[in-house]
């Protein structure tokens, strides 16, 4: 038996961190959590037919965060969140922290600057950990398809990196 409190309510970080990487906007990703709260809610009669409770709040959320998106006529605001140091930057000087954390604000501006879908799938996979099955379900294209947008996301990213960071 799927509970509210016990198996949806803690994917509100998930949820956000997934709609933030789609709107690029704090508190629009804020709403679309809102949203699919809501969403989930009032489909509450139909928790015990849906297979994955957490891959069906992913969809969406991920189908909510496109359309607010798209309503807002594409509008980009580069994500501002704190970077945080690595495990081993505690050893490490303080100009090694600081290279450290520009590199981590520039790749978090690459992954921005991806298209969505390839956004979404390295979200989903890198950060999230999902299964390529699982991010197939949640954006509604196929298992080749990920891998391609993962493949084509991290080969943009690499690349981008290397002309900045030389």
């Amino acid at each position: 038996m799927i509970s509210f409190q016990h198996d949806i309510l803690p994917l509100k970080d998930k949820l956000f961190r997934l709609a933030l990487r789609i709107t690029l906007n704090p508190a629009e990703a804020e709403d679309v959590v809102q949203e699919t709260m809501i969403k989930v809610w009032s489909r509450r009669d139909n928790w015990d037919t849906i297979d994955n409770i957490e891959t069906f709040c992913l969809t969406i959320c991920r189908n909510l965060a496109i359309d607010k998106t798209r309503h807002l006529a594409n509008q980009s605001v580069p994500l501002d969140t704190e970077i945080e140091p690595s495990d081993n930057s505690q050893h490490a000087n303080p100009e090694e922290q600081t290279i450290q954390q520009d590199r981590i604000k520039m790749v978090r501006q690459l992954i921005n600057q991806l298209p969505e879908k390839q956004r979404s799938c390295m979200q989903l996979r890198d950060i999230e950990g999902k299964s390529y099955k699982d991010i197939a379900a949640i954006l509604a294209i196929t298992e080749e398809q990920v891998k391609v947008n993962i493949f084509r996301a991290r080969q943009t990213i690499r690349e981008q990196f290397k002309k900045v960071d030389t």
